[in-house]
Order: C-alpha cells, then sequence, then structure tokens
C-alpha cells in the first residue's frame, strides 16, 4: 500500500513550495511528486477514510463501494464537514461509458416560506438562517450514498458502513489539526448541551494523541446498517432528529424525512481543447460555471509561459465576474426554476463574453459595470469536504458533501451523535442580501418548500479519448469552482502534473464584492502592480491565514497504465493508492 498524509500546516503551506527555479526548463513554482499506483487510487481529507476506501477495493470493491465506505467514515473521522447530516452531489463514470449523477443535497421543509428569514420589517434576521435548527435543510447523505451502493456498487451496505461504525465505537487518534480545530470551535459547541458533551472533552483541550469515541454515532449508523435509509429516515433515529430540532424552535418533521428522494440527473457536460468535462448539474452550480468558465478561455492562446503574468490572470478574473454574475440571477434549482443551462455551456455564449472582455483590452471592468447577460439567445442544439476515487477496472467517482459551514449548525442530535447542517443559508434568504460566502442571490434561488437550495460544489470527472483523465473537487465554499477551474487549467494548459496542479496559489474574484482575492505567489510584485493600475483590488487571503479550495484529485495517464493521487497540502488530506 502506498500513502501520504498531508501534513503541511496552513502557514507553512506558501512557504514550503511557491519557490521560482532559475532553470529554464522549470516554469513553475516547485513542488513535491504526486503519489502513484497501479490498482486504484483513494483521495480525501482524512487519513482513517482513504485507507477504508483502498481495503474496500483490495477486497474486490469498486470505487463506488469505496466512495460509499469514505462517506460513511468521514461522518466519523472528519465531523467538521464529513456528515450524515448534511448533503452533497456525486459524480461517476463507469467503465462501460456511462456518466452518472447523483444528488442527494438537503431540501428545504415543508413548513419553509420565503420570507422566513426576515423580520416584519423584511430586513434579514441576523444570523437566523446559520445558527441553530432553524438553519436546518433536511439532510440527504445517507439517502444519498446507499441510492449509490445500490445501483452501482458490488459489495453490500454492511461490509462498507462496518469501518466507520467501528470507528466510531472503538474510536480514532486525533492529529494535532484536528485538536486545533475542534478546540476553536469550543466557543460554539458549548452553547449546545448536546455538542458539548461530545466536542467539548469536558471542557479540557484536546490535543495530539487523544482517542475520539462516538458511541451514539456509532449506534445511527448501525441502525443504517440493519435498516438502510429506513434506520436514518424513520424510526428511533428519526424521532431523535424531530425531537431535537423541535426542541431548538425548527420545523422539521416526519413527513420531511419521509419524503425525501435521491435525484439521479444526467451530467452537465462541456469539452475543453479536446476534453470532456463530466460534472454537476443544478441544484449545483459547479458543472455549468466550470463549462462556462472553460469555453471563455478556450477563445484565448495561453502559452506555457503564461501562468501568473499579468495577461493570464486578468483574463482568468474577468471571466469570473462575467460567470459569478450569470450564476447569480439565473442558476438555481432547475425542478424549481427554468435555468437557461443549454445557453450557459453554449460556445456563443462563452464568445459573446469573451468579446465583451476583448472590448476593453486592458482593464479590469467594475462590477457594477458587469450586466446580466442573456444566455437564452445562445441555447444549442466553504465547511465542505470532497473526495476522488479511482478503481483498477476503469470506474471513477468525484464527491462532495457538505453540512455547510465548519461542523454545521454547531448542533448534535441528542442520542444519534450525528451534526445537522445549517444549509438553509445557501438559499437566496432576501435578493441582494449575501450569504456567508458573499454570494448574492436572486429569484432563481429563493426558499420554497422541498426546494433544494443552489451549491458551488463541483465535483468534476475529465475524460481524455473517452476514458478518466482528471478525478477533482474541493471544498470551499463560493470558491470551489474556481479551485477546479485552476486545477484543470493546470494539468491541461500547463502541462503540470497533479501535485502540482493543486499545489500551486490560486486566485478568486466572484463579481461581488469587486475584489481579487489571491494566495501568496500568485503573482509576482511585477504582476501585482500591473494588475494594480488595470484597476484591480486586492485581498491577499494568506495575510488571514486563508486559502483557495482543498483540492483531492487523481490524474490517469491511461498510456502508461499509472493513477497518480494528490491531497492538497493547505489541508490534512491523505492519498493512498495500491
Amino acid at each position: 500500500m502506498l500513502t501520504r498524509t498531508s501534513v503541511y500546516s496552513k502557514i507553512n503551506l506558501l512557504s514550503f513550495a511557491f519557490i521560482f527555479l532559475a532553470s529554464s526548463t522549470n516554469l513553475y513554482p516547485q513542488s513535491h511528486q504526486p503519489l502513484h499506483s497501479k490498482n486504484g487510487m483513494v483521495v480525501s481529507a482524512s487519513s482513517y477514510a482513504s485507507k477504508v476506501g483502498i481495503d474496500i477495493l483490495k477486497k474486490g470493491g469498486n470505487a463506488i463501494d469505496a466512495a460509499v465506505a469514505v462517506g460513511f467514515t468521514l461522518a466519523v473521522t472528519f465531523p467538521s464537514a464529513g456528515n450524515i447530516g448534511g448533503g452533497g452531489f456525486m459524480v461517476i463514470h463507469l467503465a462501460n461509458g456511462k456518466n452518472v449523477s447523483i444528488d442527494f443535497r438537503e431540501k428545504a421543509p415543508l413548513s419553509a416560506t420565503k420570507n422566513m428569514y426576515l423580520d416584519e420589517n423584511g430586513n434579514y434576521i441576523e444570523g437566523s438562517s446559520l445558527e441553530g435548527t432553524t438553519s436546518a435543510g433536511v439532510p440527504g447523505s445517507v439517502a444519498g450514498l446507499i441510492d449509490a451502493l445500490e445501483n452501482y456498487g458490488a459489495l453490500s451496505l454492511e461490509e462498507v458502513i462496518q469501518p466507520a461504525i467501528d470507528l466510531a465505537k472503538n474510536g480514532w487518534i486525533m492529529s494535532e489539526y484536528d485538536a486545533k480545530l475542534f478546540n476553536k470551535y469550543a466557543g460554539e459547541f458549548i452553547k449546545y448541551p448536546s455538542s458539548a458533551k461530545i466536542f467539548l472533552n469536558n471542557r479540557e483541550l484536546f490535543k495530539k494523541g487523544d482517542v475520539f469515541k462516538q458511541p451514539e454515532l456509532a449506534w445511527t449508523l448501525q441502525q443504517i446498517k440493519e435498516k438502510g435509509a429506513d434506520g436514518f429516515y424513520q424510526g428511533k433515529v428519526a424521532e431523535l432528529l424531530i425531537n431535537q430540532i423541535k426542541s431548538m424552535g425548527g420545523s422539521l418533521t416526519k413527513d420531511d424525512l419521509e419524503k425525501y428522494d435521491v435525484k439521479e440527473r444526467e451530467p452537465v457536460t462541456g469539452t475543453y481543447r479536446g476534453y470532456k468535462i463530466v460534472s454537476m448539474p443544478p441544484p449545483s452550480s459547479g458543472g455549468i460555471a466550470l463549462i462556462e468558465f472553460l469555453n471563455i478561455l478556450e477563445n484565448y492562446n495561453i502559452s506555457m509561459n503564461d501562468w501568473g503574468s499579468s495577461k493570464y490572470i486578468h483574463h482568468l478574473a474577468e471571466a469570473m465576474k462575467y460567470v459569478y454574475a450569470d450564476r447569480t440571477y439565473d442558476l438555481g434549482d432547475d425542478d424549481f426554476y427554468p435555468v437557461p443551462r443549454e445557453g450557459l455551456i453554449s460556445k456563443q455564449y462563452a464568445r459573446s463574453i469573451y468579446d465583451k472582455i476583448e472590448k476593453y483590452e486592458d482593464k479590469a471592468v467594475p462590477a457594477n459595470e458587469i450586466k446580466r447577460g442573456d444566455p437564452n439567445k445562445f441555447v444549442e442544439s466553504d465547511q465542505t469536504t470532497h473526495y476522488s476515487v479511482y478503481d483498477k477496472f476503469g470506474n471513477a467517482v468525484s464527491t462532495t458533501t457538505t453540512i455547510n459551514s465548519t461542523f454545521g449548525s454547531k448542533v448534535v442530535v441528542e442520542g444519534a451523535g450525528f451534526l445537522l447542517n445549517n444549509e438553509m443559508d445557501d438559499f437566496s434568504v432576501k435578493p441582494g442580501v449575501p450569504n456567508q460566502f458573499g454570494l448574492l442571490g436572486s429569484e432563481a434561488n429563493s426558499i420554497e418548500p422541498e426546494k433544494r437550495m443552489l451549491s458551488s460544489m463541483t465535483p468534476t470527472i475529465v475524460l481524455k479519448d473517452d476514458k478518466p483523465y482528471i478525478v477533482v473537487g474541493s471544498p470551499g465554499g463560493s470558491k470551489i469552482i474556481t479551485t477546479v477551474l485552476q486545477v484543470i487549467l493546470n494539468c491541461i494548459d500547463f502541462k503540470m502534473n497533479i501535485q502540482q496542479a493543486i499545489d500551486l496559489p490560486r486566485i478568486h474574484d466572484q463579481w461581488y464584492p469587486d475584489e481579487l482575492y489571491y494566495e501568496r505567489f500568485a503573482f509576482s510584485d511585477d504582476t501585482y502592480n500591473i494588475l494594480e493600475k488595470m484597476g484591480y483590488k486586492f485581498v491577499n487571503l494568506t495575510e488571514n491565514d486563508e486559502f483557495i479550495g482543498i483540492a483531492e484529485g487523481i490524474l490517469i495517464d491511461n498510456n502508461k497504465k499509472t493513477i497518480y493521487g494528490a491531497s492538497d497540502p493547505r489541508g490534512s488530506g491523505s492519498v493512498i493508492g495500491y
């Protein structure tokens, strides 16, 4: 078994790798090499979860079996984002050539109303969509993972969920990263007795080496093992969940749980320089936005020397502004709103945006000058976690799941041991009012009963000659899409290996606020000065100990029959192959 765990702290990340070499043969900052293997690869945010996934592959399971096992394990060993109380998206490429996407995004409760987070004067009630049980959507993770397993897996639920049960019951050893993260949110957990008894360690700080046991969560997972989805959406677990929510003023009911349904959707697809892009459709904005980005950038001739240049950053940032403006106005759950998806991903519409960017030449267009486009004219015939899996049969899985904020609503279901999401904040609670990620919303993403809130999650598989080439995704709220975009560009346009493509510093611009976010060493001082003269306003995220995404990726070289895996050093992830 080959393994590598990211051990770089956030502070050390950008000091360790981004040193330009004098050699003319090395065009980019140096990075360590990706892990490689021949039979299978799992990349996730947790070394425990990655090992469970590889063990499943070794015993004959396929990539879907491993992905489901990883999903349940992350609920135990990565509770800040791994979950059974949230939701997510899975994109699958099967060895037979079929592409599938599974939507298990959370839903608004039946009692939800458009103005539920506004006061009598129509003003947003601060924090109401983020804190406590009023912020929780109907969870979809359990139903989604089981649906994927039943339709595309080869092993039983009992086989893939047992490792998670064992880790919850017997405990797992906390790293320094885990201990610091748990301790950081102690002030939030203390508000809720059900959370305090699990995450406050009897009011002692957690430390590296502590064994973290979760007997209540083990019991809940056992109910799921014995009864399938009914073990979560009905019976004692459902009763405990509903009681917890009602006791704190929430309104999720038995009917909400029983009516939850998983949607298998046709993936959104596009092309970029001969590669096929397979990604998540609405209610994720990720796939459409990613393909729109790539369609715009395909109009530029990007050379190997362009990385980090003012020209490249300018083209990237301006494309980002237009795409995020479209995201604001035109994207939502298309079971409820007519998303103009064909127009948004058309090459002609992208060309019209390219023409606008070129019209301004070397100028950063202010956000208030970027107007809503009309994609209908061009119709053609932050906490989240991601994991990528590839098996020896040729199946690939890209999965992103979330409970929204780090540790979600911070509320644990008493007796059941899992955290509730605070996903309702991903709706547009009021047009023009930004959510926690600074994203604006419109009527397309307004609250309605049983509607799924818009997401930025972008689980993606890139095909080369109809075979998996890149399997990638990231957490990061509004920055997910631009993270995935830049990893793909680094691999395709700049010929980087997957580890280097993930390691290198990134930029982000989301239209509003009108600022260009960047990580240290994303460009030189000279480039900074040129961009500043063009009108850009900057935010250095590294100064605030923040980063743009935490990508987890796999690249497959089918000619060499070699699988390369990479976990982002911005996080604490793990890549394991065999």
